[in-house]
């Protein structure tokens, strides 16, 4: 086989499982593509080398036997906010480099349960906290991409750049990353992938170091729409460790692909044209309609008017639960600890200062003064109530559409540098995929079109709680109509 790491997760499962190429092939070209193209990218903090050759002998043996799981054999990247035992977690942070869990997360135990193989660990934002990948303490993490207009170094989005870069460019079959206000789905659009958050309390959040609790939630970043409904299948299980986790069954969502769109109602809403947003992005909306129109599909106009308060929801209900959760990292139990300290306040701002970056800093004090006394109400339980609002629109429209068809961010990849001095900008690229974290809902990313650069843009879909299936059916029609292709340049 030719240039086994280009390809999908679907046709290299079905390679090994046919015996065509072993698993220690393909994670040996995989490590070999690591080794030349990561010094550039930087999307891989930690690559477990000696891990995946075992995990991938262990695997061939289990195929020769005719044995094995739905991903047995099969080399993926983990972002390295997923606890993997025995392999650093430091979720992108200085305050937990070093840290080494003694545990599996529960994602990633259900990956490795069906047959998949660790590369390693792929770099992310500061705990989750961006939507550039610049936060990361491990340094910025390169777009595969370029645009045709200029050379400049690009974004692969954030949180989940890491993910998102090794993806588009072929350094895995594909990757676990997390979404807590678009951080698969906006990385996925900057890098021509395909990236899915799940119904919230699908996959289980055991193992994961938190951001924002009633948000986080895990999925795969992947090449095609069918490799993300068969990855997604190993991640989402029933979890008694995670309280939020659904007591479900995971269904089967590959068998949802190839039913089409026929038959059913798809909305545009009117809220999601935005001041300012490109020509591009308004024009590859209006083609995604079109595209959903010839497939069969009915095309409803609807209104989601608590939509312009997502944003500001967010940042207040997602710094609140943040500041909350990273309260824990204080020096005293484990990760980082100030080797000088006067007493144990000091101990604990000297801590706290050198183990959180800017970023997470801004955040943290952000959660601390709405959660204050004397704010609480006015910002704090203000914003749950929109939260609940914007939830209450969803459930109205649920009734005339079946799904919902949005852009999954206002513009292409930018520029490493271009946005990060001012946060609010920065803020300004979840505008189109928070409101899907807040109402709890599930959303996918596909590749749709390119930019006059030549750089990828995306739609997304947004369903129903619980039906992936009928987000699966609407993506698959719009990548068959899209037929994205196109691959980055090697510029590595």
């Amino acid at each position: 086989m030719s240039d086994l790491t280009s390809l999908t997760l679907t046709d290299a499962v079905e390679a090994l499982k046919a015996r065509r190429v072993s698993s220690e092939e393909l994670t040996t070209a995989f490590l070999g593509a690591i080794s030349t193209a990561n010094p550039a990218l930087n999307a891989y903090v930690e690559v477990t080398a000696d891990k995946a050759l075992d995990m991938a002998r262990t695997s061939d043996a289990r195929l020769a036997r005719d044995q094995g799981g739905p991903l047995e054999g099969a080399p993926l990247g983990v972002k390295d906010l997923f606890c993997t035992e025995g392999v650093q977690t430091a979720a992108g942070s200085n305050m937990l480099r070093g840290f080494v869990p003694p545990y599996e997360s529960t994602v990633t135990a259900n990956l490795w349960r069906d047959g998949a193989v660790m590369l390693g660990k792929l770099n992310m934002d500061e705990f989750a906290m961006g939507s550039s990948n610049e936060t990361s303490a491990f340094g910025p993490v390169k777009n595969p991409w370029k645009s045709s207009a200029q050379n400049a170094e690009l974004t692969p989005g954030g949180s989940s750049g890491g993910s998102a870069s090794a993806v588009a460019a072929d350094l895995c079959l594909a990757a676990t990353a997390s979404d807590t206000g678009g951080s698969i789905r906006q990385p996925a659009a900057f890098t021509g992938t395909v990236g899915i958050k799940p119904t919230y309390g699908r996959a289980s959040r055991f193992g994961m170091v938190a951001f924002a609790s009633s948000l986080d939630q895990a999925g795969p970043i992947t090449k095609t729409v069918a490799d993300a409904a068969l990855m997604l299948r190993s991640m989402c299980s029933f979890d008694p460790k995670d309280s939020t986790s659904l007591d479900i069954e995971t269904p089967d969502w590959s068998a949802a692909l190839g039913q089409g769109v026929k038959g059913l109602k798809i909305g545009v809403p009117r809220e999601y044209v935005v001041d300012g947003m490109p020509a591009e992005i308004q024009a590859l909306w209006d083609k995604g309609v079109e595209w959903l129109k010839a497939a069969g599909a009915e095309i409803v106009d609807i209104s989601l008017p608590h939509t312009k308060y997502a944003l500001p929801t967010y940042y207040i209900v997602a710094p609140a639960e943040a500041s909350s959760n990273l309260a824990r990292y204080d020096g005293m139990r484990f990760g980082h600890r100030a080797d000088t300290a006067a007493n144990l306040t000091d101990l604990y701002e000297t801590t706290r200062a050198e183990g959180f970056g800017k970023e997470v800093q801004r955040r943290l004090t952000i959660g601390a003064y709405v959660l204050s006394a004397g704010f609480y109400d006015a910002y704090y339980v203000r914003a749950l109530k929109v939260r609940r609002r914007i939830a209450e629109d969803f459930d109205k429209v649920w009734g005339q559409v079946d799904a919902i068809l949005t852009p999954s961010t206002p513009s292409a990849a930018f520029a490493l540098g271009d946005k990060q001095i001012d946060p609010v900008t920065m803020y300004l690229n979840d505008v189109f995929t928070v409101t899907a974290n807040l109402a709890g809902l599930p959303g996918i990313s596909v590749p749709a079109g390119v930019d006059a650069g030549g750089l990828p843009l995306g739609l997304q879909v947004i369903g129903r709680a619980l039906d992936e299936a009928t987000v699966f059916r609407v993506a698959e029609a719009l990548e068959d109509a899209a037929g994205f292709t196109a691959k980055p340049a090697k510029w590595w």
